[in-house]
C-alpha cells in the first residue's frame, strides 16, 4: 500500500496532462492542487498529446523548457509519460513528489478509453515510479461549453479522501466528472471499468491533389454497459472513481493454463 496522507498541506504535488501546456484543464488542475498544498510542480507536454497512451520517446532526445521557474512550471517536447518520467527522475530528483495529479482532461476517459489516454498514462507512469497517482477528466458534449467548474468543485475533497485512505502500489485512480453543473451531480460512485464497442468513426476524404486520406473520428458508441460501470455512473449523472490495476495479468486464465494446459 502507498502510505496514506492525512494532511496534504505539506505534500509535494506533481501535475501533468495530455492536453499540453495550453490545455484548458491545466489551470483548473493547478487551482485544485493549490487548494491542497503550496508545493505544486507542473511538468506537461509542450503540445497536445491526446491518444498518446503510455508511449515513451526513444528515438530522439527530449528537451525541458523552464517556462516559469517561480511557479515550478516546465514543458517537455514529448509525451505525457516522458513528462512524468523526467519530472520525477530529473527535475524533481532532489525530492520526489508525494502525489501525481493528471488532467483535468477535456473529455471523458471511460471504459476502453483508458488504454489510449495520455491522461491515464501520466498517472500510470507516476504509479510505476512509486508515487500515488490520480487521473481526472471532465466529460463534455460536443458543441457545449466544458463544465470545468464541476471538476474544480468536487476534485479537492475527492483527492483528500482518496489520499487519506491510501491504495495499492499497483493501482492508479481514474476519476471522471459528469457533464452537469455541480448542483446537478447525483453523487460519487466507486465503479469498475466499463466496455463499449468500437463504432464506425473513420472519415475518408481526398486532399487537394486527389490523394485519399482518413481521419479517425469518434469511435465509441455511448451505451451504459454493465451495472456498476464508469459508463453507467456518468450516464446517471454521478462522478465515477475507478481504481485501475497496472498488472494486466488475467488470473483465472493464468490458473487454467497452469493447471490444465502447461501443468508439469
Amino acid at each position: 500500500m502507498f502510505d496514506s496522507v492525512s494532511d496534504l498541506s505539506h505534500a509535494r504535488i506533481l501535475i501533468s496532462n495530455d492536453d499540453g501546456l495550453h490545455g484548458p484543464g491545466l489551470q483548473v488542475l493547478i487551482r485544485i492542487a493549490r487548494q491542497l498544498s503550496n508545493d505544486v510542480w507542473v511538468v506537461v507536454p509542450e503540445t497536445e498529446q491526446s491518444g498518446a497512451g503510455h508511449s515513451l520517446t526513444l528515438h530522439h532526445p527530449l528537451r525541458i523548457r523552464d517556462v516559469d521557474p517561480d511557479q515550478h512550471l516546465y514543458a517537455v517536447d514529448g509525451t505525457p509519460t516522458d513528462s512524468v518520467l523526467l519530472a520525477i527522475n530529473a527535475i524533481m530528483k532532489d525530492r520526489k513528489p508525494d502525489l501525481v495529479l493528471s488532467g483535468v482532461n477535456r473529455g471523458a476517459n471511460l471504459a476502453d478509453d483508458v488504454t489510449y489516454s495520455g491522461t491515464v498514462a501520466a498517472a500510470m507512469e507516476g504509479t510505476l515510479l512509486g508515487v500515488p497517482s490520480i487521473a481526472m477528466s471532465q466529460v463534455f458534449t460536443n458543441g457545449d461549453p466544458v463544465r470545468w467548474e464541476t471538476a474544480e468543485h468536487f476534485a479537492p475533497d475527492i483527492i483528500r479522501k482518496l489520499v487519506a485512505h491510501g491504495w495499492g502500489r499497483n493501482v492508479l485512480m481514474n476519476v471522471n466528472f459528469p457533464d452537469l453543473a455541480p448542483e446537478d451531480v447525483t453523487g460519487i460512485r466507486v465503479t469498475n471499468q466499463g466496455r463499449r464497442k468500437i463504432g464506425d468513426g473513420l472519415i475518408e476524404r481526398h486532399d487537394p491533389r486527389g490523394r485519399p486520406y482518413i481521419w479517425i473520428g469518434p469511435q465509441r458508441s455511448e451505451h451504459t454497459g454493465r451495472p456498476g460501470s464508469d459508463l453507467e455512473a456518468i450516464e446517471q449523472g454521478a462522478i465515477s472513481v475507478t481504481p485501475l490495476c497496472i498488472d494486466l495479468t488475467e488470473q483465472e486464465t493464468l490458473a487454467t493454463l497452469q493447471q490444465k494446459v502447461f501443468a508439469s
